[in-house]
């Protein structure tokens, strides 16, 4: 690690990096001792990370090996989580000129809610691993982003905390465990205290193997909302204890039938989230869920599964807009959003780069995480001719399908 990389943290994660890696930091350093101290005090003089990748650098740095690569790491050899990236970079925009983008809006209407930007929080598990506040600093840093966040089942705030955190459209994702007690306990605490939606993730019967995890022994905290109804301590001697915890509780049973169940237990609308084909997306219209997730839960359950974005527009023409699809997976620049709208998402969801921007700066920089994609989305709309979200179209792509069409 060098000078380059250490600026961009806070003096607090500075100082906190520096007293867990004092030997190591100094060994590695090509500075001594007085340019380190130049360096601790320099903050306010610092360039700010002026993209989502960035983030990710800081906290390689601010945390942990183990928590680092928990949110990181994908399954196996990793294949589908490179995909998820690189696919958008095979997607070219085809831009329109002369057209009056002299104001431009990102707004759009999700589920009904109006929202700032088609971008919405992913849920993604143990925000405190992170940072000390947790959900509810991503919380508050949404809801002054006027954007939309699922949260985490596996959350290390409660739903209460979450939703007494400030004024805003929230849902909640849910599994549903072999004790179906447990879960529809939390879609009741989540409809009481005020969530708008249920997205139940439909893609982990079992656990993906995440041999990141297993490596590194992850030990995952006792989780306050289900204090009283399951403990988490498991044995971790063969691997991590999340490994351990989900083959005792996840529910390999839950099938299409099930839907019908959660939909009798709430007034909520359903979603579902883990769609990648087709034939799942007929499925899902046929038993009458509110809403479509394309994703594969961020490339940590089945490697080698697609691309989400490659797979985004076979689902959106199943559906044929009879209801809304959502995607999520590897969006990190507004032109990723902008590409995913064009192919017929009604809005993203962002995962890992919240993580990011809280490890490295708590609310404010999941806050910035947010402000940055919705700056990028909004100039990629103007300079590919688009004054409104509803003005992106498909017209607005070239594909590699479409590019081999061409050559035949």
């Amino acid at each position: 690690m060098d000078c380059s990389a250490f600026r961009f943290l806070d003096h607090q994660q500075k100082a906190h990096f520096v007293s867990r890696n004092p030997i190591t930091f100094l060994d590695s350093a090509p500075f001594c001792s007085t340019e380190l101290g130049h360096c601790l005090q320099a903050n306010k003089m610092e360039a700010e990370p002026v993209n989502v990748s960035e983030f990710q650098e800081l906290v390689k740095l601010a945390l942990p090996k183990m928590y680092y690569d928990f949110y990181a790491g994908g399954a196996e050899d990793q294949h589908t989580l490179e995909e998820n990236v690189k696919a958008f970079q095979r997607i070219l925009i085809r831009p329109r000129v002369l057209i009056d983008v002299s104001r431009t809006d990102t707004s759009t209407t999700i589920m009904g809610y109006k929202t700032s930007a088609p971008i919405m929080i992913a849920p993604t598990a143990m925000h405190k691993l992170a940072h000390p506040e947790g959900e509810v600093a991503t919380a508050r840093a949404s809801a002054t982003a006027n954007v939309i966040m699922v949260l985490s089942f596996s959350s290390t705030c409660t739903i209460e905390e979450v939703a007494s955190s400030c004024n805003a459209v929230r849902f909640f994702q849910l599994y549903v465990y072999k004790r179906r007690e447990i879960s529809a306990f939390m879609v009741q605490r989540a409809e009481r205290n005020g969530f708008k939606a249920i997205i139940l993730t439909v893609d982990t019967p079992r656990l993906g193997r995440r041999e990141a995890d297993i490596k590194n022994k992850m030990v995952a905290p006792q989780l306050k909302n289900f204090e009283g109804l399951i403990s988490t301590e498991v044995n971790t001697d063969k691997g991590s204890n999340l490994e351990a915890f989900a083959s005792g509780v996840l529910n390999a049973s839950l099938c299409w039938k099930d839907i019908g169940w959660l939909k009798s237990i709430t007034s909520l609308p359903v979603l579902i989230k883990g769609v990648l084909t087709r034939e799942d997306a007929l499925r899902a219209l046929e038993v009458g869920v509110a809403g479509i997730i394309v994703s594969n839960h961020g490339a940590r359950q089945l490697d080698y599964s697609p691309a989400t974005i490659n797979v985004l527009e076979e689902v959106v023409v199943a559906v044929q807009g009879k209801i809304p699809v959502l995607f999520d997976g590897g969006v990190r620049r507004g032109t990723d959003i902008f590409k995913a709208l064009a192919l017929g998402a009604h809005a993203v969801m962002i995962g890992r780069p919240v993580i990011y921007g809280l490890a490295a700066k708590g609310e404010h920089g999941v806050s910035q995480v947010i402000n940055m994609l919705k700056d990028e989305l909004e100039l990629t709309m103007a300079l590919s001719g688009c004054c409104t979200v509803k003005d992106i179209s498909r017209s607005h792509l070239s594909t590699e399908i479409d590019r081999l069409h061409c050559r035949l």
